[in-house]
């Protein structure tokens, strides 16, 4: 099967799948692939003369205008967009039944369940989490969210916790501050949050612990959730502050 994958969660799966796409995102990190483009930017007339058989897309990642295209094409396209650590486990099964491939060990019914249960089990005792997810302005994960709901499962309650919030709220670090959150993330994607940022965060933030995280375990779904949920829980028992 030809396909084309325009969301970096989605590529590395398939690759996993043993599903080689024949094209993806500059973002994908699959130097071997050929890239049409980014998610947001796709270069749909030169997706459509590769005639795939599939395209899969994410309903966040990409445009809705950029699917609507691919579709007026005649193209086969693809949505799947887990909002919660408990989609991923069909969300894969769709996908692999999609390419009429195998689904992966441990991503079965069954497993998926015992494994959500396994992980639930080993939760801590809530605290309180910010999760900045952009600098300038200051963009946060609201609780609606896939990275949310990861943080969530290692027991870490979002403090933007209106029903009615934005997906990813603007805050200023005064409101943070007044929020009171335990514990603030920092994922390396999508801004690339770093070493570099913990001083100023540190003056605005001064009782909150501060966790730099690796930003493909806390937003990228699919076949890496279950490790990803694990190097997580490792990283931030390991933060001091």
């Amino acid at each position: 099967m030809r396909v084309v994958s325009l969301v970096p969660s989605a590529t590395e799966t398939l690759v996993a799948l043993g599903v080689a796409p024949v094209g993806c995102t500059r973002f994908c990190e699959q130097p071997s692939i050929p890239t049409y483009g980014g998610t947001k930017d796709p270069a749909v007339e030169s997706i459509i003369d590769l005639a795939p058989d599939l395209v899969v897309v994410n309903d966040e990642e990409n445009r809705r205008q950029d699917a609507a295209r691919l579709v007026d094409a005649g193209l086969r396209v693809h949505s799947m967009s887990p909002r919660t650590v408990g989609d991923v486990g069909p969300a894969v099964r769709a996908l692999a039944d999609t390419c009429s491939v195998a689904i992966p060990e441990g991503f079965g019914r069954r497993d998926w369940a015992g494994w959500l249960e396994r992980a639930a089990a080993l939760r801590p005792p809530a605290r309180s989490v910010c999760t900045l997810v952009w600098r300038r302005p200051w963009l946060v994960a609201g609780p609606a969210t896939y990275g949310s709901s990861v943080l969530d499962l290692l027991g870490l309650v979002n403090v933007i916790d209106a029903a009615d919030a934005p997906r990813y709220p603007e805050v200023s670090l005064d409101e943070i501050e007044r929020l009171g959150p335990d514990l603030v993330v920092l994922p390396s994607e999508p801004y690339p949050f770093s070493s570099r940022h913990l001083a100023e965060l540190r003056a605005s933030l001064p009782d909150a612990r501060l966790a730099l995280v690796d930003g493909r375990d806390l937003f990228w779904w699919g076949i890496r959730t279950p490790a990803a949920l694990g190097r997580l829980r490792a990283t931030l028992e390991a933060t001091s502050g």
